[in-house]
C-alpha cells in the first residue's frame, strides 16, 4: 500500500547524535524507518525542512529534549522512540548500574515529551508502562530488509574466503556491543568449552566504554574466537550465510534486530529465553531458547549433530511479518489513527508559527 495524495507529509528523522548510535541498534532503527516510510510513500528528511510534518526522535541524549522543543515550536507531531529501558542500561558500560535508576527518570522524562511513544515488543511497552509513562504507547517492530538479509549465491563462500575461515568449519556467530548485558562474557566462555568450533563475534566498542571485566576477557581471547570488528550491511548479511548458526546470549533486550537478520537469512538461531521473546520466538518452532551456559553448549552440540530439528524455514515466516513494507504500511496505520494524516487529498500540514501567512501571501503576489 502506498499513500499519495495532496495531503503528503514529510517526516523529519532526527539524527544529531548519529555518530554516537550508527554501530548500534538505535542506528540501524533510524535506518529502517527511512526505508519502510519510503517504501510506502512518505518522504523523510534528516533536515529541519519547512514542510516537515513529523519528527521522530531515537535517541536519549540531551539535544533530544531540544529537538521535541523544537519540533513543538513548529506545530510538528513529536514521535518518540523508546529503545532504551533501565533494563538494558544496566550491565552495559562503566557506571551504568550506579546511573541506572538517574537513567530511569531521564527517559520517563523524555518519553512523557512525545504525543505518541513507539516501542519494538509488547515486552517494551509493559516496561514503560510500568515506569509510569502516560502517554500513548504502541508496540511495533523495528523490522527487517528481507531483501539484503536473505540466503544468495555465493554469499557463505565469499565471506569465508575473505576472512580464511575453512569451508568445512563450523562457524558459530554473534553480534552486538562490547557489554555484559549482550552475553559476551558467555560467549567467549563457551569458545573456551569448544575448541572445535570456530566463533565469530561482529561489532566494536571504544576500549574507553569497556568495563573492567570485558577489558580483561578481551585481553584472554580463546584461539577459536575472531572479531571482526563492525561490518557494512551487505558484509554482514554475508557473515550471517556462512554461519552455521547464529547465537544471542543476551541479557535484555527491546527486541534484537540482529535476530530477525539472522532469521531473515535462513540461520538456525538460539536466543537466551529472556522474556521479550515470549510473545514472538517459540521453542524448537522458530528458534532455539537456552537458559544459561549448559544449556547453550548443549543446543550448540545438538544442532551439529543434526540431534535438533532444523528450524530456518519456520524462522523466516517470523520475519516475514516484519518486513519493513509492512511494518511501514503499519507505521502510518498508527499515524492516521493518532490524527496523523497521511496522504489523502484534501489533507492540511501541520501548520509551523507563520506558514500560512506566508504561504498566502506568495499567493496574492502570484494572482
Amino acid at each position: 500500500m502506498v499513500y499519495t495524495g495532496g495531503g503528503i507529509m514529510k517526516v523529519l528523522l532526527y539524527n544529531r547524535s548519529w555518530r554516537f548510535v550508527k554501530q548500534s541498534g538505535v542506528g540501524h532503527a533510524i535506518l529502517h524507518q527511512k526505508e519502510m516510510l519510503n517504501t510506502v510513500g512518505v518522504e523523510t528528511t534528516h533536515e529541519w525542512d519547512e514542510d516537515a510534518d513529523v519528527i521522530h526522535i531515537n535517541t536519549v541524549f540531551p539535544d533530544s529534549l531540544f529537538a521535541i522543543w523544537k519540533a513543538r515550536r513548529r506545530g510538528m507531531k513529536i514521535i518518540v522512540y523508546a529503545h532504551s529501558t533501565m533494563e538494558d542500561f544496566r550491565n552495559s558500560f562503566p557506571l551504568s548500574n550506579t546511573l541506572a535508576p538517574l537513567f530511569l527518570k531521564w527517559i520517563r522524562f523524555l518519553y512523557q515529551k512525545g504525543d505518541l511513544v513507539l516501542t519494538p515488543t509488547p515486552y517494551a511497552k509493559s516496561l514503560l508502562e510500568g515506569y509510569g509513562v502516560t502517554r500513548p504507547i504502541e508496540a511495533i517492530s523495528n523490522g527487517v530488509d528481507l531483501e539484503r538479509f536473505s540466503p544468495g549465491p555465493g554469499k557463505r563462500e565469499l565471506f569465508r574466503e575473505r576472512y580464511g575461515i575453512d569451508r568445512k568449519a563450523t562457524v558459530v556467530s554473534s553480534a552486538g556491543l562490547f557489554i555484559e548485558r549482550k552475553g559476551i562474557l558467555d560467549f567467549l566462555e563457551l569458545a573456551r568449552r569448544m575448541p572445535e568450533v570456530s566463533f565469530l563475534w561482529f561489532g566494536r566498542t571504544p576500549r574507553s566504554l569497556m568495563t573492567l571485566r570485558i577489558k580483561r576477557a578481551m585481553r584472554a581471547i580463546p584461539s577459536n574466537v575472531r572479531f571482526p570488528g563492525f561490518l557494512d550491511q551487505e558484509t554482514l548479511s554475508r557473515a550471517y550465510c556462512a554461519s552455521d548458526m547464529f547465537l544471542f546470549p543476551s541479557y535484555e533486550e527491546t527486541e534484537g534486530i540482529v535476530v530477525l537478520e539472522a532469521l531473515s537469512s535462513n540461520v538456525p538461531v538460539i536466543v537466551r529465553d529472556i522474556p521479550v521473546y515470549s510473545s514472538w520466538l517459540t521453542h524448537e518452532k522458530d528458534a532455539y531458547k537456552a537458559k544459561d551456559l549448559k544449556e547453550f553448549e548443549s543446543a550448540v552440540k545438538k544442532i551439529r549433530s543434526g540431534a535438533l530439528p532444523y528450524l530456518p524455514a519456520f524462522g523466516h515466516k517470523v520475519v516475514q511479518r516484519r518486513s519493513l513494507p509492512r511494518i511501514g504500511e503499519r507505521l502510518v496505520e498508527i499515524y492516521q489513527r493518532y490524527g496523523i494524516k497521511v496522504g489523502t487529498p484534501g489533507n492540511e500540514r501541520l501548520q509551523h508559527p507563520y506558514r500560512l501567512a506566508i504561504e498566502s501571501l506568495v499567493q496574492t503576489i502570484r494572482s
